[in-house]
C-alpha cells in the first residue's frame, strides 16, 4: 500500500518517529525524527535526512562524518504515525562510533524476573539474552573478552571453534556422559550464536525456519 506524505500522521510538532534498520541484518541502528521536508529530501536523495529536535534544524546523516545511509525502502505502521527505513550504512550509525545507537543494555537479571513471575526463564529467553550480550561485545569490543577475541580473529576462527565444539559434543554423546554432553552442547550453542552475529543472522530468522519445519512435520 502506498500513500502520499500528507496522509501520514505527524505529531503536534510536525514530526514522526523513524526507526532506521540495517537492510541486510535488520539490526536497529537508530531512532530519529522526520518532518515533511526531511522525509521529502530522504525520498529525493535516497539518503537519510532527519529533523534535529535539539538544534531545531534539518540533519543530513553523514554530512560531516561521512557515515551516510543509503535508503533501500521506507514504510509506515498501521496507524500511519511512525516510519521504518531500511538502509545500507556506510559507517557507524551512532555518534560514539558504535554500529548502532542501541549498543548499551539495561541491566536486569532473567533469574530475578523469572522468580518474581513465579517461573524460570525458558530456553528462548536465555538464548535471546545471550545473543544480545554477544551483539554488545561485537559492537563495543571490550578488552579481555573471549567473545571480542573471536570477532577480532574473524570468520575462519569462529568456524574453527564451531567445528571443534561439534566434535566435542559428539564425543560427549558417545561416552554417554549426560553432564558433559550438556556442557559441550552449551559451548556449541554459544559459538553458533557468535557465528550468527558475525554473519548477520538473527534469531528471528532461525525461529521462522524452525517454525516452517515444524509445520511441514505436522503435514
Amino acid at each position: 500500500m502506498k500513500i502520499p506524505i500528507a496522509d501520514l500522521k505527524f505529531d503536534e510538532h510536525g514530526l514522526v518517529p523513524t526507526i532506521v534498520q540495517d537492510a541486510h541484518t535488520l539490526q536497529v541502528l537508530t531512532l530519529a525524527y522526520m518532518n515533511v521536508e526531511s522525509l521529502e529530501r530522504t525520498l529525493a536523495t535516497h539518503e537519510t535526512w532527519f529533523w534535529s529536535r535539539s538544534r531545531s534544524s534539518l540533519w543530513h546523516k553523514g554530512e560531516t562524518s561521512g557515515n551516510k545511509q543509503r535508503v533501500v525502502s521506507v514504510s509506515f505502521d498501521c496507524d500511519r504515525d511512525a516510519l521504518r527505513i531500511l538502509v545500507v550504512p556506510e559507517g557507524p550509525a551512532c555518534h560514539t562510533g558504535a554500529k548502532s545507537c542501541f549498543h548499551r543494555e539495561l541491566r536486569w537479571d532473567f533469574q530475578e524476573v523469572s522468580q518474581s513471575e513465579g517461573r524460570r526463564a525458558d530456553l528462548g529467553e536465555v538464548l535471546n539474552r545471550l545473543y544480545s550480550v554477544i551483539g554488545l561485545r561485537q559492537c563495543e569490543k571490550p578488552e579481555g573478552s573471549y567473545t571480542t577475541y573471536l570477532f577480532d580473529q574473524g570468520l575462519d576462527k569462529i568456524l574453527k571453534k564451531v567445528g571443534e565444539e561439534c566434535a566435542e559434543t559428539i564425543i560427549a554423546a558417545k561416552n554417554e556422559d549426560r553432564n558433559a554432553l550438556v556442557k559441550e552442547a552449551s559451548d556449541l550453542l554459544y559459538h553458533l550464536l557468535v557465528l550468527f552475529a558475525e554473519r548477520g543472522v538473527t534469531l528471528d530468522e532461525l525461529r521462522n525456519e524452525l517454525l516452517n519445519r515444524s509445520t511441514k512435520a505436522d503435514e
